[in-house]
């Protein structure tokens, strides 16, 4: 069965050190970061992601202390013997063992990103009942919820490189097999209700296989067949720290990560961290759809924000719930339920010749469910805009300059990544009323453009770009296979990576030295290799 994340290759390392603690022992175990640096890193990034979401953007609007880049003086610290008592109290039947793997992940959730774990300990108040009903239904333990966090920190967007999708991360294939409804108008990866049971049965299926709840969580990233590679070239052992070094690399450090996970969702208030207050509508209700609905028409007559109906409904690709053939849900603010009812005839017939214009319909002589055109179909105070790609752009650059997310380019612009090309046209949607400042970045110098949103470029960066064509903040290469980079202030490897195509922070990381725990600071050369 093919499921998530095979292409990953499967290193063969031998297991030679001993990587669980005692009770009362400290573990002082030595882990290469490349052991489990792509879980942390997709952690950070789907935090980083989670922050575009409208509903998250409302709640911290007013939260001037959530921005705050002041190092927090009340972040306690703990000895290995708190953090292995702490755990072996905590009710689970998936075993969670302590190393210094684990305390390396609880620092992150609990140290790094406080802010932001804040707001995702905020959304577990809203998601993890809904886990624990459905989990409960199919008699797995409740505690599996906690594989949410990693996965996807709670966001039903979530998108990874693997172009897995959703809060419970679903490739393609794995997710039609589980019964997911997977087309151009519908994604029901990115619905937590029906993800979840596809989800439950998944891992049910698991348990099935291996007896054993460590060996799921890791089957879960990827998949039963590098699992099973790793049983017999251990020679039939199926203990998950037996076969550490057999698995693939991610998901070495993806068990420590859920064991942490637990952790921290359980002792937090230990840490000083408190659940961020988000506006999600606790109380919302499901309207089943009979006909082909716009989530435009509902917003513009119910007077809603269209962003807070996308969030709600993260599972219809362009804003259609094409609802012809089949019932399809609609979730609700319950406040908004009785309005939608009473006005339900004018819903369906608001601005119909608008959103569903004959021009546009798309004839298929095999399906019903992509007859509208991928093209979207922006409301009246919108204006479409192009922008031609300039050497040395990036999609990042070019949301900021536009003031959209990136999600939203990529969608606009049926892009499966960021990668983008001199030359090439991108399609931009920005309101009416500000077309003419947005229709003119077209034509803006580099350093003008950044000027837009209030940031510098030094000379010797613009310099280097239009006389070779490079990443602005590059420097001149010192031979022809390595570029020079120099740190500006509120640089991260991150930001840095996504300047040039196919490099990521993971390989700078590697090139010059440096560990996770390293800072870089500006005026602080890296060296990076173009791809």
């Amino acid at each position: 069965m093919k499921v998530k994340n095979l292409f990953f290759i499967i290193l063969f390392i031998a297991p030679g050190l001993s990587i669980l603690a005692s009770p009362g022992q400290k573990d002082t175990t030595s882990y290469g970061f490349d052991d489990s640096i792509m879980v942390e890193l997709n952690f950070d990034a789907n935090l980083d992601s989670l922050l575009n979401l409208y509903l998250i953007n409302q709640s911290l609007s007013g939260d001037p202390d959530f921005w705050t880049t002041e190092t927090d003086s009340t972040v306690p610290d703990f000895p290995d013997s708190v953090f292995i008592s702490r755990l072996s109290a905590i009710p689970s039947v998936v075993e969670l063992s302590y190393n210094s793997l684990v305390r390396r992940y609880i620092e992150v959730y609990a140290n790094k990103r406080r802010n932001q774990v804040e707001v995702m300990l905020g959304l577990s108040q809203y998601y993890f009942p809904l886990f624990d009903d459905i989990l409960d239904y199919y008699g797995l333990p409740v505690e599996l919820k906690y594989l949410s966090v990693i996965e996807s920190a709670l966001n039903p967007r979530a998108y990874s490189r693997a172009r897995a999708v959703g809060i419970w991360q679903f490739m393609y294939g794995t997710g039609k097999l589980y019964g997911l409804t997977i087309n151009s108008l519908v994604d029901e990866r990115r619905d937590p209700v029906k993800s979840t049971h596809a989800a439950a049965r998944f891992m049910k299926d698991l348990y099935a296989i291996y007896n054993d709840w460590t060996l799921v969580i890791a089957a879960y990233n990827c998949g039963p067949g590098n699992v099973n590679k790793a049983i017999r070239r251990s020679h039939g052992k199926r203990n998950y720290w037996d076969i550490y070094y057999y698995l693939p690399r991610e998901t070495r450090g993806y068990v420590p990560a859920y064991i942490a996970a637990t952790y921290v969702m359980h002792y937090y208030k230990e840490h000083n961290l408190k659940p961020r207050q988000v506006e999600l509508p606790l109380t919302n209700d499901t309207i089943m759809v009979t006909q082909d609905l716009h989530l435009g028409q509902v917003a513009e007559v119910l007077n809603m924000p269209l962003k807070l109906l996308r969030d709600m409904n993260p599972q219809y690709r362009t804003d259609i719930i094409p609802a012809r053939e089949k019932p399809m849900p609609l979730r609700l603010p319950v406040d908004q339920v009785f309005r939608f009812i009473e006005k339900e005839n004018v819903v369906y017939t608001h601005r119909d010749s608008f959103y569903f214009n004959p021009e546009k319909v798309i004839t298929s002589p095999t399906t019903h469910s992509s007859r509208y055109a991928e093209e979207i179909i922006p409301p009246d105070n919108y204006a479409k805009l192009y922008y031609t790609v300039k050497p040395g752009d990036n999609l990042g650059y070019i949301s900021e300059w536009y003031h959209v997310r990136l999600s939203d380019l990529r969608y606009w612009n049926n892009l499966r990544n960021n990668t983008i090309r001199a030359g090439q046209r991108l399609t931009v949607y920005v309101p009416k009323n500000k077309a003419g400042k947005y229709g003119n970045i077209n034509k803006m110098t580099f350093a003008e453009k950044q000027n837009s949103i209030g940031k510098k470029t030094d000379n010797s960066a613009l310099a280097q770009q239009s006389n070779n064509g490079q990443q602005p903040g590059q420097q001149i290469a010192y031979n022809d296979n390595y570029v020079y980079y120099t740190v500006k202030q509120g640089d991260t490897l991150w930001d840095i990576a996504k300047n040039y195509p196919g490099v990521s922070d993971v390989d700078i990381m590697k090139l010059n030295n440096l560990s996770y725990s390293d800072k870089i600071k500006p005026g602080q050369k890296l060296k990076i290799k173009p791809k």
